[in-house]
Formats: structure tokens, sequence, C-alpha cells
């Protein structure tokens, strides 16, 4: 191992945990030392690396990284929503959240190679987030909450937003995938040309007479996703307001 190679340390043997490891460990110079998952003591983590990372659920990283003695370390969270605060008593303290979903080792692993991800606290991070080709944005302690709730809202809501459609078609006979399809044409579009510009369909052209006709038709086969329409319809109507405006 070379003078020149950052030690790592991850708390915590979940999906993030684990993808992290993989990630950093494929670097040249970078190398995990060891992973350390639940029951393993962790009060000297910070004695022998360059940086701990804790990769555990949001709830007990504040109990983590109290129970981890301060040492040369800097020590990380990977949470979306939490400051540094957390990270008491420790004085290199910093936050690396990978705004993507890690489904597992494999496909995580490959998915932080080249991410976004967003940063705050001491460098050491920033220096891994490039070093694994990513691209970083840095999130104050008070903005982390409303920056949590966009990443939700483009990952989890979306995700939600496909099962209303697809038991929307699923009533009538439509095929998941031809859904699927639909979607991922409409988000290439969306990256390609912004939201606004991107938009097409009823709301986008004031047409009042299809909309009409959704409602009623959802009202009569599927009233339960009625809501759920209703309150993107409103959003669409709110985008193409915007588009209207540029």
């Amino acid at each position: 191992m070379s003078a020149a190679t950052v030690t790592v340390r991850v708390i915590g043997a979940g999906r993030a945990g684990r993808s992290f490891a993989k990630a950093i460990d494929d670097l040249v110079e970078w190398d995990v030392i060891d992973m350390r998952g639940r029951g393993v003591a962790i009060d000297d983590a910070a004695a022998d690396v360059d940086l701990v990372v804790i990769a555990t659920p949001d709830a007990v990283v504040a109990d983590v990284a109290a129970a981890i003695r301060p040492g040369r370390a800097v020590v990380a969270h990977v949470a979306g929503s939490l400051g540094l605060d957390v990270l008491a008593p420790h004085d290199r303290r910093a936050a690396l959240h990978p705004l993507m979903s890690l489904p597992d080792a494999e496909i995580g692993a490959e998915r932080l190679t080249g991410g976004w991800f967003a940063v705050a606290g001491d460098p050491l991070v920033a220096d891994l987030a490039t070093a694994l080709g990513g691209r970083t944005f840095e999130i104050a302690d008070d903005d982390r909450a409303l920056y949590h709730a966009a990443a939700a809202v483009a990952s989890n809501h979306l995700v939600a937003l496909l099962g209303h459609a697809q038991r929307l078609g699923a009533s009538v006979g439509v095929p998941a995938d031809a859904l699927l399809a639909l979607a991922l044409g409409s988000a290439e579009n969306a990256v390609a040309l912004g939201p606004a510009a991107a938009l097409t369909g009823p709301a986008a052209r004031g047409d009042e007479a299809t909309l009409v006709a959704h409602r009623e038709a959802i009202g009569r086969r599927a009233p339960r996703e009625l809501a759920a329409y209703e309150a993107m319809l409103a959003e669409a109507r709110r985008l193409a307001a915007m588009e209207g405006d540029v």
C-alpha cells in the first residue's frame, strides 16, 4: 500500500455500506480497511484510518457517531436529511449523500461510480466523490430537509406515480411494460428539454373535455385513484402555465 493511499472504514453492512465498500475498494488510491456491521465494536473505528463512513439507518447515525472515540479520521455520514451536528463529538466531520438508489452492492457500486453527491464539511468526502468519477454540490445543514424532500420526489414519488399509472392501466388491460416504456420516453424528453417544455397531453394543450372524460372514467372504474390523478393534474396545469410564461 502506497503512502498516498487514503484508508477508509465503513460502518454499516447494509445496502449502502456494501455499495460504498465495493466502489471505494475498486479505486487505486483508496483502500477499505474493513466494514463493521451490527454487533461489531466500533469505539476504535477512527483510530487507524483517514475516513470513517457511517452508512447506517438515519435514526442511529448520531448514536453510532457518539460511540466512536474521536481520532484523526474524518467521520462522515451518507444520510440525505441529516446535518453535521449528528457527528458530534468529532472535529473533522462531513456528509456525503449519494443522489441515487442503491438496491444492492453490485448495482450500488456501479451507480456510485460517476454519480451525483451532496457534500458538506471536510473536503475529503469531495475528494472521494471525485475519485469515483462523480459530481458534487454543497448543501448547508439548514437546507438538507428540503433537499432530501426534492430527492424523495424525484425518486420515491416517481416510483409511486408509475404504480398509479399501472393500476389505472391494469383496469382496462394495458400491459405494464407499455406504460413503463412511455414513462421512460417522457423522462428522456424532460432531461433533454426540461420538464415544462417536455410536457404534452391534454393539460398542456388545455383540452378540458378530455380531462373531464378522464375524471369521469376514473371515478366510475377506479375511484381510489381519483385523488392521485387530481393531484398530478394540478401539477401538470402548473407546469403548463410555467411553459406558457417562458
